[in-house]
């Protein structure tokens, strides 16, 4: 394969690829002979990933060394090319299979030589995914001091992020956390001002990188895509500010945006229908606040919304927990454990059913509430007769209310780590 560059990639961003040059050396799966002469959707290149595999793990390290001395034929990687990724297959089909592997495959991958390794590391997988629309939803988390842990509900697979390079101060102080893109931002103090590590998921590392324009601690924060906005917060000498920042992962630049009405610390934002959204938090040590506002992009302006969260937990001064999916929104009533489902014409919220943990005993504290993909993602600490752990359950909305419960399901379950989650993100890409 050449350099990973524009000009030495054939034509892989588009939605399907021509499978007439294999018909001969490549025995298709059943249901994909069909497409043998002509062309398929590239949903289907999944079922050519086992046969890569197969194809590729079966050559012996002789196979391999004499397909590498083949020549280029046609302009096209063929069958014996030296640069080819898969011996016996065209760099394009390779590709586009490849973007269909799962992320927690990456790794291996990159493992098996230069080429691959070059590959996987270049970030052009994360790219292709996004044109072909593939997203995986990771969860990642941190419960203790030992550093944060990556989950993929797909594979049931825990993994161990490398341990992040920070001074104790930063390691031992509070710290919010934010998934764009492919990195998950990291907020946090040091001993003499705030800073901010950023964790690449291409990479599998961390970086110290640039901080806002105006350094915060507990702020509203969401993303949308390769961007994100946080709102409010508090500054270094405490003052609650109203003011909000738009950051590029693309650029890893910050800019500022216009300042929304009311100052707010201890709020929660989200993206919803295409605009950022803030929600309740705290404008003094006294005073709680039951609106909200909303940030349109293609006006650059704020609008609030009265009364839009009358649950205010006044004792604990807790962040709401929110979460969209499916373009509606649902929170935490910490008091009475209930998820609810806010009516956006009524300005109102409709009970549904009771959280599959506690909320109340922590006052909403180490609880997450998230949204992961089609679903609701509630992670929290749980005590058994083996110990202490932390418990995910899933929940889909379009799995309705039955018996005026929800039906939530554990999708995973990470013992020894304590009961608190410190902080908790969702990476889709």
């Amino acid at each position: 394969m050449r350099n990973l560059t524009k000009d030495s990639i054939y034509d892989l961003l588009q939605p399907s690829f021509s499978l007439s040059s294999l018909s001969s050396s490549l025995s298709l799966p059943p249901g994909l002979r069909q497409y043998a002469d002509g062309k398929f959707p590239a949903k289907l290149a999944g079922d050519l990933t086992v046969e890569i595999r197969n194809r590729f793990f079966s050559l012996s390290r002789a196979n391999v060394i004499s397909n590498l001395k083949g020549r280029m034929s046609d302009g096209r990687r063929r069958y014996g090319s030296s640069d080819s990724l898969v011996p016996g297959l065209v760099d394009d089909v390779v590709l586009n299979c490849l973007a269909w592997a799962s992320r927690s495959d990456y790794a291996s991958l990159s493992c098996i030589n230069t080429r691959f390794n070059k590959l996987i590391k270049s970030g052009y997988l994360y790219g292709l995914r996004e044109q072909l629309g593939i997203v995986e939803h990771w969860v990642y988390l941190v419960c203790d001091l030992r550093g944060w842990e990556a989950f993929d509900p797909g594979r049931k697979k825990w993994m161990t992020l490398p341990k992040m390079p920070c001074d104790e101060c930063f390691n031992h102080a509070d710290k919010e956390s934010l998934a764009v893109g492919s990195q998950l931002l990291v907020f946090g103090r040091e001993l003499l001002d705030f800073a901010l590590w950023k964790y690449s998921a291409i990479h599998r590392s961390w970086i110290k990188c640039q901080g806002m324009n105006q350094p915060r601690c507990l702020f509203g924060s969401g993303s949308l895509g390769s961007i994100a906005i946080v709102a409010g917060g508090s500054d270094r000498n405490g003052n609650v500010l109203k003011s909000a920042e738009i950051y590029d992962s693309v650029s890893g630049r910050w800019e500022m945006l216009p300042n929304m009405h009311t100052p707010r610390r201890l709020c929660t934002g989200f993206f919803w229908d295409g605009k950022f959204y803030v929600m309740g938090g705290m404008s003094s040590p006294n005073d709680s606040l039951t609106c909200g506002e909303e940030y349109d992009l293609e006006t650059g302006k704020w609008r609030k919304i009265e009364g839009m969260y009358p649950s205010v937990n006044i004792a604990a001064q807790a962040p709401p927990l929110c979460a969209v999916v499916d373009n509606q929104l649902y929170a935490v009533e910490y008091l009475t454990n209930m998820v609810k489902k806010y009516d956006k014409g009524k300005n109102t919220w409709d009970v549904l059913g009771r959280l599959p943990v506690r909320a109340d005993s922590s006052n909403g504290w180490g609880l997450a509430f998230k949204a992961c993909g089609k679903e609701l993602l509630v992670v929290g600490g749980q005590r058994g007769p083996e110990g202490e752990g932390i418990v995910l359950n899933s929940w889909s909305p379009k799995s309705g209310i039955k018996n005026g419960t929800l039906d939530w399901k554990v999708i995973g379950v990470k013992e020894h780590v304590g009961v608190f989650v410190y902080n908790c993100a969702v990476m889709g890409c």
